[in-house]
């Protein structure tokens, strides 16, 4: 890898470029203190959803495997990449990085190298997916994330972070972090071993599975638990919305109909405990006593579950509310699905129901952006700036 400087923009503020930038949460979570030098994502609607709450300036629509590092204006310090997980998650059907969708990861790192030639490369590179990457193929997908790390010259380190910290949303994910080799480690971002919360059994075994050359240029990544508790799920919740109407009584009984007796002692506790609560209900596909698959409902009462694009499984969320022993129900509405992201209520969300479930369900949780930006991006960052000005 050819060294390089970060050069931040001319106004002082550290610069980025987005990948797989969807309608620009990544950007929402680095906040004002950044600024965006370039985004690419191929969807459309997502296209639309960017430049509605950014602007199009900065925005390119089309493939990734059409961009190349000379499109890429001035030097960025961080490079950013949300790259599609169907082929990695467990409803994939296992074509790992060798896939379609999961495979524009390698087109990324094509723009990466890129950079590099060019003398370009940035300080930081960051990639984000689901976390059956780390078992993907026998844990080879993982193995070949952090071989291309090594082999473009950054130490490279991977953290667990479930949004629940920040969020009522139970949303696990892997990010992987590398810092561009010739820039100083600062004094207490890394740790000499894992830590909890955000180095969990899961991820140990993936890297105890890696050959030693790969561990050899790993770090363990020191970051802080979020001071502040998460909202209540409750207070994201409408009392009506017009895109999420309240169901028929029916269907709400044929829902508490599908669910296991654990589930439904959840729904009665509600009831006795009086006042108005709320859950948010998902169904799943379980297997029975015969090894038979049934369709269940599932609540809980405390986070949502994983929001999930439309043509996921169990994409749509139900919203559970109980109000003086009368439960009802009704989906939840793309709004909602937005505050479980993190996005604040000016957020411009596309006019369609299904577009906006799309934006939210494949986005990267704003505050969990913001924690890696305060605690680990930033930091990098100053510290290099000022072995600069001591050299």
């Amino acid at each position: 890898m050819s060294e390089s400087r970060a050069e931040t923009p001319e106004d002082g503020r550290p610069g980025f470029y987005e990948f797989f930038a969807g309608g620009g949460m990544v950007r929402a979570g680095l906040g004002e203190g950044w600024r965006c030098l370039f985004a690419n994502d191929i969807d459309a609607g997502k296209g639309q959803a960017y430049r509605a709450n950014w602007g199009d300036g900065d925005f390119q629509l089309g493939d990734i495997g059409a961009v190349t590092a000379g499109q890429l204006p001035g030097s960025a310090d961080l490079m950013w990449g949300s790259f599609p997980c169907q082929d990695l998650s467990l409803a994939g059907a296992g074509a790992g990085l060798g896939g379609r969708r999961s495979g524009t990861f390698h087109a990324f790192w094509d723009v990466a190298r890129g950079l590099a030639g060019e003398g370009r490369a940035p300080a930081i590179v960051a990639v984000e997916n689901v976390c059956g990457t780390l078992t993907s193929r026998g844990g080879r997908d993982f193995e070949a994330v952090c071989r291309t790390y090594v082999e473009a010259g950054y130490r490279w380190g991977a953290l667990i972070i479930n949004a629940d910290r920040f969020l009522p949303q139970s949303r696990p994910r892997l990010f992987v972090i590398g810092v561009r080799g010739d820039l100083p480690a600062p004094a207490g971002l890394t740790t000499p071993g894992p830590l909890e919360p955000f180095h969990p059994a899961t991820l140990r075994r993936a890297v105890d599975r890696l050959p030693e050359a790969l561990r050899a240029r790993m770090v363990w990544w020191r970051l802080p638990e979020p001071d502040a508790r998460p909202a209540d799920l409750a207070t994201i919740i409408e009392n009506d919305t017009a895109d999420a109407p309240w169901s028929p009584l029916e269907r709400t009984a044929r829902l508490l109909g599908l669910m296991s007796p654990v589930n439904l002692a959840k729904v009665e506790q509600a009831r006795r405990d009086g006042g108005r609560r709320v859950g948010a209900l998902y169904r799943r596909t379980r297997r029975d006593a015969d090894g038979g698959k049934l369709q269940r409902a599932e609540v809980r009462f405390d986070v949502a579950g994983c929001l999930r694009t439309p043509a996921g499984g169990s994409s749509r969320q139900t919203v559970l509310v109980i109000d003086g022993g009368v439960v009802r129900s009704r989906l939840m509405s793309a709004r909602e699905t937005a505050r479980l992201m993190g996005l604040a209520d000016g957020y411009r969300l596309p006019a369609s129901s299904s577009a906006a479930y799309r934006l939210t369900g494949d986005g990267v949780a704003v505050p969990v952006v913001r924690h890696l930006a305060e605690w680990l991006f930033e930091p990098i960052l100053a510290a290099a700036a000022g072995a600069r000005r001591a050299a």
